[in-house]
């Protein structure tokens, strides 16, 4: 079994050692132009150049090292009936509630106010945080989103999810589809994007958006950078519509230093970091999905082209 690893990471060899460990039979390739392995039965990767799917011909399946999918699908050259599994976690699901949450409780329960007094020598205590007054949203109910949500309801926060055909969640509200979404976000004062990039989630953080939540909102956004609008952030923020934006994700990363995002006192930005891949967890993943195709066996995590998930 030949397996093709080729991703933008500058110490792929790293991923060799562990990939063996549970696949000891297998010869792990690391993509180059020169050498690009046109017989793997599989390839593992991670925003792949174009070539790898023009030059390789022999392949079973794809895995992509992460849960979103829409950079693969748009190279050209990717064959139309090769399956592509996803990351289902992977350790993914707790660094992002862990994320989401710290920034929920930085704005629900007023703490940049406290360094403030630390920093001017004040001792005072602020009004109690009174969690009905924060009824948070989550966009998007995947295994990421589910787990944001659930753990925002653990906190005695209201949470309601939406997303495209509606999940039961215990202790979470449900909203599913366009004629429930103006619902959703009239009901939401921090909303919180965890869904995946398709055509028609695409500029889905908007102006209309913003408009239709609650007042004094707080957006969290940690889907992908082209789901938000930028300008229509800065004008929701200037207009007072929004109190604060968390920006995780961008259209171009690194996000440039002459963006307005940078300057704007109203916004925190992170540089894509509220769930990062984790090796150990993601190697173990990707090859039980593996010998699970090798026994004639069909895993989870298969995409679906026209939904883009």
């Amino acid at each position: 079994m030949k397996i093709l690893f080729a991703t933008e990471d500058p110490k792929a060899e790293r991923w060799k050692a562990p990939l063996l460990e549970q696949l000891p039979q297998a010869d792990i390739h690391i993509w180059d132009a020169a050498n690009p392995a046109t017989d793997a039965d599989y390839a593992i990767v991670w925003q792949p150049p174009a070539e790898v799917f023009a030059q390789t011909h022999s392949l079973k399946a794809i895995f992509n090292l992460g849960a979103g999918v829409d950079a693969l699908l748009k190279l050209t050259g990717l064959p139309d009936n090769l399956p592509i599994y996803r990351l289902e976690d992977a350790g993914m699901s707790a660094q992002m509630a862990e994320y989401v949450a710290y920034y929920v409780i930085e704005a629900s329960r007023d703490m940049a106010l406290y360094r403030e007094q630390q920093a001017d020598g004040v001792w005072k205590m602020l009004r109690p945080i009174r969690r009905q007054d924060w009824p948070i949203g989550v966009l998007g109910l995947g295994q990421i989103g589910k787990r944001v949500a659930t753990t925002l309801a653990g906190l005695d926060y209201p949470v309601a999810g939406w997303s495209r055909s509606g999940q039961p969640i215990e202790g979470v509200e449900s909203f599913a589809g366009q004629e429930q979404f103006k619902s959703f976000l009239a009901r939401t004062r921090v909303l919180i994007n965890t869904l995946p990039l398709t055509p028609e989630t695409r500029d889905l953080l908007n102006y209309d958006t913003f408009s239709s939540l609650l007042p004094d909102a707080v957006v969290i956004n940690v889907g992908r950078g082209e789901h938000l609008v930028d300008h229509d952030m800065i004008r929701a923020i200037d207009e007072g519509l929004i109190r604060h934006s968390v920006l995780d994700v961008f259209r171009q990363e690194p996000l440039p230093i002459e963006h307005p995002f940078w300057r704007h006192p109203s916004i925190t930005l992170t540089p894509h970091v509220s769930a990062r891949t984790l090796r150990d967890e993601t190697v173990q993943q990707i090859c039980d999905k593996i010998k699970l195709l090798e026994s004639g066996e069909s895993p989870s995590g298969l995409i679906d082209r026209q939904r883009g998930y």
